[in-house]
């Protein structure tokens, strides 16, 4: 397996980088635009591996739907991309099995999968239930309300909102238990309202109205969960004066609450018109908690970051962290080990796990690797260790195509030797 080894030569951290596009608006817009048929125009839309497959699935829908072919889709290791489409599928014309990789098979869909068969959806799984591999015979909704359980992806939620519209009398959908990331779903309203759908939410309800998406030109912003990794990095280095263009303070993106995170770690925000400045006053805190029921995106930077400046750690919310391209709590907990710094893990009575550290000098062998288990967050938020480590050695350094295909050219870009 390929490994590089990243070094920095000083520990400062200046210049200027215009951050990839958000890819999980990319990849809403992308159904939008196809629902509405009217193939309006995206302008800056992300280029990662997700989205590009998303697109690429999208175009060859059209001309492939019908009631008598069934149609295969793999989705790879796109959590988006599978619950996205189980949803725009299920109501259209056709057969379609959706299947993608071994790690995708062990990733739950059972709950968006009974939301929609209350709706009337005809879905069968064709190995294990709960899980992808499904068969979708597209059919007539039957009914305009249901319930979903968000405890374990807020995807499923949107799955079901951007379809809404279409239904002859819209929906109703009662989200049951607490939501993770729930910045996620009023990213989704807020989207669909720019293009025209009415919608209610009060509580765990939400109504949409029936109607059709607007065709309207859209820009999409930076995306806030890639900065995670330059804010670590910021709070890492001595020296720093970095902007970051392309983000919004006024964001749809949950994650942008990233600037108020670091300030903990002794970084700086300043808003700009063109994007972000970071800046280091030095000041941190002896210890850091955080809950990240809501932002389990920017969980590994935020954590690496606490255990590499020394500070004792305790973090919740972490539940969706089992079930993302890796089981990251399993997965940070072996590799911040391999760092010196011993973690605990326990899981509470309600499922959700916690990772606990106290607070440590970090000890790196030279020829330690560390290993990404496919994972392009592990792989951007151990980066960033050479700034403390001098060296640190990345396997599979590839990962990162699925949401930020230029990082290591970004790494380099601030003066990282990558060989």
């Amino acid at each position: 397996m390929k490994t590089i080894v990243l070094s920095k030569s000083d520990r400062a951290l200046k210049g200027s980088l215009v951050l990839p596009a958000s890819k999980s608006i990319s990849n809403r817009l992308l159904i939008i635009r196809a629902l509405s048929g009217s193939g309006f125009p995206i302008d800056n839309l992300s280029d990662s591996e997700d989205t590009s497959l998303l697109k690429e699935i999208l175009a060859m829908i059209c001309p492939a739907g019908s009631p008598v072919k069934v149609t295969e889709i793999d989705t790879r290791n796109a959590g988006t991309v599978m619950r996205f489409l189980t949803g725009y599928l299920a109501f259209r014309p056709g057969k379609w099995v959706l299947t993608g990789s071994e790690r995708m098979k062990q990733r739950p869909i059972g709950n968006l999968v009974d939301a929609l068969k209350n709706l009337g959806a005809d879905i069968e799984y064709l190995s294990r239930i709960g899980y992808p591999p499904i068969l979708i015979k597209g059919r007539t909704p039957i009914t305009n309300e249901t319930t979903i359980e968000c405890g374990i992806s807020s995807q499923f939620c949107s799955s079901l909102l951007l379809i809404a519209p279409y239904f002859p009398e819209g929906l109703t959908l009662h989200m049951k238990g607490q939501p993770v990331s729930s910045p996620y779903i009023d990213m989704t309203l807020a989207l669909m309202e720019y293009f025209g759908i009415r919608i209610r939410k009060t509580g765990h309800k939400i109504k949409i109205n029936p109607g059709l998406y607007e065709g309207r030109r859209f820009s999409v912003e930076s995306d806030w969960s890639a900065a995670a990794f330059w804010y670590e990095a910021a709070a890492l280095a001595d020296v720093v004066d970095l902007e970051l263009l392309g983000l919004r303070r006024e964001s749809t993106q949950g994650d942008a609450i990233l600037a108020r995170i670091y300030q903990s770690f002794g970084v700086n925000t300043e808003y700009r018109k063109e994007g972000v400045r970071l800046t280091k006053d030095g000041k941190t805190t002896d210890g850091y908690f955080f809950d990240f029921t809501d932002y389990p995106d920017i969980a590994p930077a935020v954590i690496i970051t606490c255990a590499a400046l020394g500070m004792n750690g305790r973090f919740e919310g972490l539940k969706s962290l089992r079930v993302k391209e890796t089981d990251r709590v399993r997965a940070l907990q072996n590799e911040i080990e391999k760092i010196g710094i011993g973690v605990t893990t326990e899981t509470m009575e309600n499922q959700m796990p916690i990772i606990e550290f106290g607070a440590s000098s970090l000890r790196l062998r030279p020829e330690t690797s560390i290993e990404t288990y496919g994972d392009h967050r592990m792989a951007m938020a151990f980066a960033p260790l050479a700034l403390k480590t001098g060296v640190i050695r990345i396997t599979n350094p590839d990962v990162v195509m699925k949401s930020y295909p230029g990082f290591w050219e970004h790494m380099q870009h601030l003066g990282f030797e990558i060989r």
